[in-house]
């Protein structure tokens, strides 16, 4: 007799755990209903990294400025697609060949003891983890990255999802957006970047706060030009 107590409290847990589970996933889809219509102030990122500089400087402040997409130079969405995702206007949100890639390859590096890694996360999946979730690297926040990148891509268009990108993308220790980047390394606008400028943005964007820190590595400098040959093989949504 005494087991079927038990068996109600872990049937209720369970369904408890399960409710929470559905509300969380229900307040994460509305959210992304708002940001199709409204642009945000800030991002999970940005007050994330936000609160490790303050733990070093208390007046630490992010550069960031909301530009439109139609203000934002056509070669930096190129660029960022060519570097970040070719297949950005005919996915569904998650490319599963390049995460099965990019898994066995950072098997292989652990391997080899190497710290090496390498990402098979989509433009809409980078949009998925900066905008709600962390640069923290486990298996739950990538499987809710996941779950996020089809929510995203069910409700918005390429042109919004690329656009909320570019502006909340960071692109140094504290710089984030494409306007702000723009100003800090090129002191000019997102919309008058040019191929170069683009590429090279496009190419910091794995590393941010270290190329804004030690520049233009010789390997940046060859993947600028990687980027600029790709340009001309994608499209823009």
């Amino acid at each position: 007799m005494a087991r079927r107590p038990i068996r109600t409290f872990i049937a209720g847990a369970l369904l408890t755990g399960l409710a929470a589970i559905f509300l969380y996933q229900l307040g994460l889809f509305a959210m992304v209903l708002w940001f199709n219509f409204r642009n945000p102030a800030n991002s999970a990122v940005m007050q994330e990294t936000l609160a490790t500089l303050r733990a070093a400087n208390p007046r630490t402040q992010l550069q960031y400025e909301w530009t439109p997409y139609a203000q934002i130079s056509k070669n930096l969405k190129l660029a960022v697609i060519a570097s970040e995702d070719t297949g950005f206007t005919d996915h569904d949100g998650i490319e599963w060949d390049a995460i099965r890639k990019a898994w066995k390859y950072n098997q292989r590096q652990a391997d080899l003891g190497r710290d090496k890694r390498r990402g098979g996360s989509t433009i809409t999946q980078q949009l998925a983890k900066n905008l709600f979730l962390s640069n923290s690297r486990n298996y739950l926040r990538k499987g809710q990255e996941l779950i996020l990148a089809y929510m995203i891509e069910l409700v918005m268009s390429k042109q919004r999802i690329l656009e909320l990108y570019l502006n909340i993308a960071q692109w140094g220790t504290q710089t984030f957006g494409a306007q702000a980047a723009a100003k800090h390394y090129f002191r000019t606008d997102a919309a008058r970047l040019s191929s170069g400028q683009a590429a090279q943005l496009a190419a910091m964007l794995p590393k941010p706060a270290y190329y804004d820190e030690h520049g233009a590595t010789p390997y940046l400098r060859q993947r600028i030009a990687t980027i600029q040959q790709r340009m001309r093989q994608v499209a823009i949504p």
